[in-house]
């Protein structure tokens, strides 16, 4: 895809925002002048519309511009969203310490801690949009533009649009896009398309920007993972040199497993020749593919789907052994410690191991990471930190922090943060091609595209992740 498209399909999109905003206006005007706080922010903020927002929020709901203004304005706001829950929450703190709870203080702090978050999404909202428009710049595959490649866009967007195959399949092979001719099973979709789809993915998905992605061609991948066991010694510069103990190896197996979308259009769509084939693919099928991801990475069962790192076994930190996922506690049945609940991060925090922690993150989902916020160490100082520039993310312990709806909320037993190297620690296949099935039959009169993608996933390195479990011990 060219950035002429993308451009062009971020002002479509600009413009459907706008409609829609101008629509819901009267509604959300009361919403909206509801609150008149000193730290209350005009609607020029470029942000998201999102009608879910609570409070004065919604007012700041406009649009995202995807350039270095809307970012700094984004950033600039959170700035000072964020000052603001600080004075509130201290506030709030100095009545409870005073042994009486002003219920308006309280409900205040709620409110800005939720702003907070939605600020924090529209600012990462924002520079994911930046480094798509980025992306789309560039060129995709060196021989994209090979003449068996070109051959094959041509026909695929033939077929899509009229379905007439004009020997799709033996292209395919022509343009070293698979080895085999499959007509029964599709066809696959151009490489600049499937760039388009896996590029979309990357930005909305939160563990394919933590974990690492491998494409690979087969059904399978395996890994060896050394154990340890080679012995070794000091010696004399005649002394002789006995024979060591050998390493041992361990086997990890990862297979990629199918998901599906099925969208639809009409005939005349495609008839008109205005759609724009890998936009409108990739928009119809990214929400339907990063779903399924986001939940398999977190919590797959490894049947038909990937294996998520919380569906591995786990035990107590102390007791760790390769093959579980350590966990320590947050001292409390099901919540953190009403005393010092820092104390649970700390020791989450070094539970993995130092050479770990270099490019370690955070992750949570939202309602814990609104708790997270009010914690304090011992100097008064809050752990959770804004983005001390506009491209990056909030931290906490000096750690990137993120947040993805698939973590579990607080609750017993449940395991709410996770703490790791996922780099390290987490490994995405993704099975080259991503093929189209086109169904003009089932649902006339619109023309269904049944898309596959493969993808597997699984923990790749033990030590490199560990969870918080609410539990005393």
């Amino acid at each position: 895809m060219t950035k002429r498209h993308l451009i062009c399909g971020a002002l479509i999109a600009l413009a459907a925002t706008f409609v829609l905003v101008l629509a819901c206006g009267d509604a959300l005007s009361p919403v909206m002048h509801a609150l008149n706080a000193p730290h209350v922010v005009g609607t020029s903020i470029a942000m998201t519309f999102m009608p879910s927002l609570n409070g004065r929020a919604r007012g700041l709901v406009g649009f995202v511009r995807a350039d270095a203004a809307g970012q700094t304005e984004i950033f600039d706001e959170l700035k000072r969203t964020v000052e603001a829950f600080k004075a509130a929450h201290t506030e709030e703190l100095k009545g409870i310490k005073a042994k009486f709870a002003d219920v308006v203080q309280a409900e205040q702090v709620q409110r800005i801690n939720a702003e907070i978050t939605t600020l924090t999404k529209a600012l990462d909202d924002c520079n994911a949009m930046i480094a798509a428009l980025k992306l789309g710049g560039g060129g995709g595959d060196e021989d994209e533009n090979a003449p068996a490649k070109k051959e094959h866009a041509r026909a695929f967007e033939k077929w899509f649009r009229r379905g007439a195959e004009n020997g799709l399949s033996d292209l395919e092979v022509k343009a070293s896009l698979t080895t085999q001719s499959d007509p029964d099973g599709g066809f696959l979709v151009p490489k600049q398309t499937e760039t388009t789809i896996d590029r979309v993915l990357g930005l909305v998905s939160v563990m394919r920007q933590l974990a690492t992605i491998m494409p690979i061609g087969t059904k399978s991948y395996s890994k060896f993972v050394s154990m340890g066991g080679a012995g070794g010694g000091w010696v004399g510069e005649e002394d002789a040199r006995p024979e060591t103990g050998t390493p041992s190896l361990r086997e990890l197996v990862f297979t990629v497993m199918e998901m599906y979308a099925n969208p639809a259009t009409t005939q005349t769509m495609l008839d008109d020749g205005i759609i724009d084939i890998a936009a409108w693919l990739a928009d119809e099928v990214q929400q339907t593919f990063a779903d399924l991801e986001g939940a398999a990475f977190i919590t797959g069962s490894g049947v038909k789907q990937p294996r998520g790192f919380l569906n591995y076994d786990k035990v107590a930190n102390t007791s760790w052994s390769w093959g579980n996922i350590g966990y320590t506690a947050t001292g409390a049945a099901a919540d953190f410690a009403t005393t010092a609940p820092i104390d649970a991060l700390i020791k989450l925090y070094y539970s993995l191991k130092q050479g770990m922690r270099n490019g370690a993150a955070f992750l949570m989902n939202d309602q814990v990471m609104g708790t997270v916020r009010t914690f304090k160490d011992t100097g008064g100082n809050y752990i959770w930190k804004e983005p001390s520039e506009a491209a990056d993310v909030a931290t906490i312990l000096g750690k990137p922090v993120y947040t993805d709806d698939n973590m579990p909320a607080l609750g017993a037993n449940a395991y709410p943060v996770a703490f790791g190297n996922f780099k390290r620690g987490y490994l995405i296949l993704d099975r080259t091609g991503i093929r189209v099935l086109r169904d003009p039959y089932t649902n006339k009169p619109k023309v269904h595209f049944y898309t596959t993608k493969r993808v597997g996933g699984g923990v790749a390195n033990f030590e490199a992740i560990k969870l918080l479990k609410c539990a005393t011990s």
